[in-house]
C-alpha cells in the first residue's frame, strides 16, 4: 500500500489525468471514459436487482449499444451539446442508459431524487431549462403538477398504458441505430448539473465539469480503496451527489461494475444483496450503519468478515459506529468528508497508508490543500477551530467555480468556504466540529454537536440523537438533545437525566445536554442528512412564545 505522504508528493494533475483518462483533457467525453473504453471486453458494468427479486446485468458493450440508441433518439428530439436532460428514475438500468446517452452527445445530466414532490422537481427542471425528462410510471404523476414541463419519456411496466403525449422509452430505443458518434468536449465544460440540498433557501444549481472525473477516479482508488477483485456496492441514492458521483461515475470510470438495488434499505435487503453478490467493498451514509447497529444481532451475524473495506460519507462518523464495525463485523469503516460542490476532499484513505484517528475525518485528498480560517479570512494554526476552506491556489483538483443562481459567493480571495467548522491538527488530520451555524455557544464555550451526539450514541438505549443550541438568558445557549430510543425502552424523566449525566461524564462539565426530548423521528433531507436548523428554529420559536406570554 502506498504511503499517504509519498502519494501526495508524487501527485501531478496531468499525470493523474493520463493514468485515469485516455486522451487529452481538452478532448473528453464522459460516456467514452465511463463506458466505451471498456466495451471491447465482455466485462459486466451493471448488476441490477428489483425490490421484487428480478435481476439483470449489462456488459459495457451492451450499455454502449443501448446508450447509443437512446442518444440517437435524443438527437432526433433536438437535444445537443450543452442541453440538459433530467432523470426522475429509480435505480434501474434505464437510469444508467439515460445518463450515458446524454453524455454521449455532449448533453448534461441533471438528477431528480425520486422522493421529490412536484414543487422540488419543478424548481430544478425550470432552473436547468431541461429539454426532456425521463421517468417511470411510479413517478410519472408528479410531472402532471410541474408547470411548463418539458417533453417526457416514460419507462413502462408490463401492464402500464403510455400517458398521452409521452414517449415510450424502450419503443423509441429499439427503433434507433446502435451507432452514435461521441461529442468531444473541453475539460471545463459540464457533464452534470447538480443542486445543493442546503439548509436554508431554495436549492442552488452548480455545474460539474469534465475535469472532475479525475478527482472522482482518485477518490475511488485512494479513499474507497476499490480494486479489480472487489464486489462494490454504494447504497446511496444516485439522485444525490454521493450516489451519482461514486455509485455510478466513479466505478464505471475505473472499468468496475456497479450495483443498483431498486428497493428501500433494510437489514433484510442488505443481507440478501451482500450474500447474493458477495459484496466486499461497501459505501454509504451513517444513517444506514446506525440501522445495522440497531438490528437483531442474529440477522447481522452472517456479515461478519464479509467486508474488506467500508466507507462512510454524508455526516461525521461516530466513534461508536467505528468500534461496532470492528468488534461485530470485523470490518474497517473509514470516515470521508465532502460536498456536492467539491466532491470528497478529506478522507481516511483505505487505499493509502496513514494513521487513522477515531472520530477524525482524515487527511486532504490528493490535489487539495485544506485550511481553517477565522472570520477575517486568515489561516489559523493547528488545533484551533475555524471555517474549513479549500485553498484554490494550491488545489489542482478543485473544479467548482460557483453557483449558477446565487447572490452570495462561497469564495473569499483564493479560498472556497465550505460553511463547516473544523480543526486541523499538527499532523494534518482534520476533525469535523459542525456546520458553522450548528456550533453551540454556552457560557463562553463553543461546543460542536458531533461530540455530544457521539457520546449519546454510546448509551445502549439510544438509536439516534441530534443536539442543538437553545436560547438561554444566562448561558447564551444550552445544549438540548433530541433522542430516538431503541424498541421497548420507555422514555422517562429518569432516563433523560441518566443520558445527561452519561454524556457529562464522557465529555466535560459544560458539553452535555441540559435538556433531553424523546422523539420518534428526526427531520432529515431526502438524502438522509439531519436538518438541525429545523429543530433549532423550533426551539427559538418556542422560547419567543414563552417570552411573549410572560410579557
Amino acid at each position: 500500500m502506498l504511503k499517504y505522504q509519498e502519494a501526495v508528493s508524487a501527485f501531478d494533475l496531468h499525470n493523474a489525468a493520463n493514468n485515469l483518462l485516455s486522451g487529452s483533457l481538452d478532448a473528453l467525453n464522459a460516456c467514452y471514459e465511463c463506458c466505451d473504453r471498456y466495451a471491447d471486453s465482455a466485462q459486466v458494468a451493471l448488476y441490477w436487482q428489483s425490490k421484487d427479486g428480478r435481476k439483470a446485468q449489462y456488459t459495457f458493450n451492451e450499455l454502449k449499444q443501448r446508450s447509443s440508441q437512446f442518444a440517437n433518439f435524443l438527437k432526433a428530439q433536438g437535444v445537443g451539446k450543452g442541453d440538459r436532460i433530467s432523470g426522475l428514475l429509480p435505480r434501474t438500468p434505464e437510469l444508467i442508459i439515460t445518463i450515458l446517452a446524454a453524455w454521449r452527445i455532449g448533453a448534461v445530466y441533471q438528477p431528480l431524487f425520486t422522493a421529490f414532490g412536484p414543487k422540488a422537481i419543478e424548481h430544478r427542471v425550470v432552473l436547468a431549462k431541461s429539454k426532456l425528462v425521463v421517468t417511470d410510471m411510479g413517478n410519472r404523476s408528479k410531472l402532471n403538477e410541474v408547470a411548463d414541463c418539458p417533453a417526457i419519456v416514460t419507462v413502462l411496466g408490463a401492464l402500464d398504458c403510455l400517458p398521452q403525449s409521452d414517449f415510450n422509452f424502450w419503443a423509441e430505443v429499439e427503433q434507433q441505430s446502435v451507432d452514435c458518434e461521441l461529442a468531444m468536449l473541453k475539460s471545463d465544460e459540464p457533464f452534470l448539473l447538480m443542486f445543493t440540498s442546503g439548509t436554508t433557501g431554495p436549492a442552488k444549481p452548480l455545474q460539474v465539469p469534465l475535469k472532475a472525473l479525475v478527482a472522482f477516479g482518485h477518490y475511488m482508488q485512494d479513499a474507497v480503496g476499490l480494486t479489480p477483485d472487489d464486489a462494490f456496492w454504494n447504497i446511496a441514492d444516485p439522485g444525490w451527489a454521493y450516489g451519482l458521483y461514486y455509485g455510478i461515475v466513479g466505478p464505471l470510470l475505473l472499468g468496475h461494475a456497479t450495483l443498483l438495488y431498486d428497493g428501500g434499505f433494510s437489514i433484510e435487503s442488505l443481507c440478501q444483496i451482500v450474500e447474493e453478490y458477495q459484496i466486499t467493498n461497501l459505501a454509504g451514509a451513517p444513517t444506514a450503519y446506525r440501522m445495522m447497529m440497531a438490528a437483531d444481532p442474529e440477522k447481522i451475524a452472517p456479515l461478519r468478515g464479509q467486508f474488506r473495506k467500508v466507507s462512510s460519507a454524508g455526516e461525521p462518523l461516530n466513534p461508536e459506529v467505528i468500534r461496532w464495525f470492528k468488534q461485530v463485523l470485523d470490518a474497517p469503516i473509514f470516515d470521508h468528508y465532502g460536498q456536492t460542490e467539491v466532491g470528497m476532499v478529506v478522507c481516511n484513505h483505505h487505499g493509502l497508508e496513514h494513521p487513522v484517528r477515531a472520530g477524525a475525518a482524515g487527511f486532504p485528498s490528493q490535489g487539495y490543500r485544506i485550511v481553517v480560517l477565522n472570520e477575517q479570512g486568515q489561516e489559523l494554526a493547528a488545533d484551533i477551530p475555524g471555517i474549513l476552506a479549500v485553498d484554490i491556489s494550491q488545489s489542482p483538483m478543485m473544479w467548482f467555480s460557483g453557483y449558477q443562481e446565487s447572490r452570495k459567493s462561497p469564495f473569499i480571495g483564493h479560498y472556497y468556504l465550505t460553511g463547516d467548522t473544523a480543526e486541523i491538527h499538527a499532523d494534518g488530520n482534520m476533525s469535523f466540529v459542525g456546520r458553522s451555524d450548528d456550533v453551540i455557544t454556552t457560557s463562553g464555550y463553543r461546543i460542536g454537536p458531533f461530540d455530544v451526539e457521539s457520546a449519546l450514541l454510546e448509551h445502549a438505549a439510544v438509536v439516534e440523537a441530534v443536539v442543538v443550541g437553545v436560547p438561554d438568558p444566562e448561558r447564551t445557549e444550552i445544549v438540548k438533545a433530541f433522542v430516538i430510543l431503541v424498541d421497548k425502552v420507555e422514555p422517562t424523566l429518569i432516563l433523560a437525566e441518566e443520558l445527561s449525566q452519561f454524556v457529562k461524564k464522557r465529555l466535560s462539565a459544560h458539553a452535555y445536554p441540559r435538556e433531553v426530548e424523546f422523539v420518534s423521528e428526526l427531520p432529515k433531507t431526502p438524502s438522509g442528512k439531519i436538518q438541525r436548523f429545523l429543530l433549532r428554529n423550533q426551539e427559538i420559536t418556542k422560547q419567543q412564545n414563552i417570552n411573549t406570554a410572560a410579557g
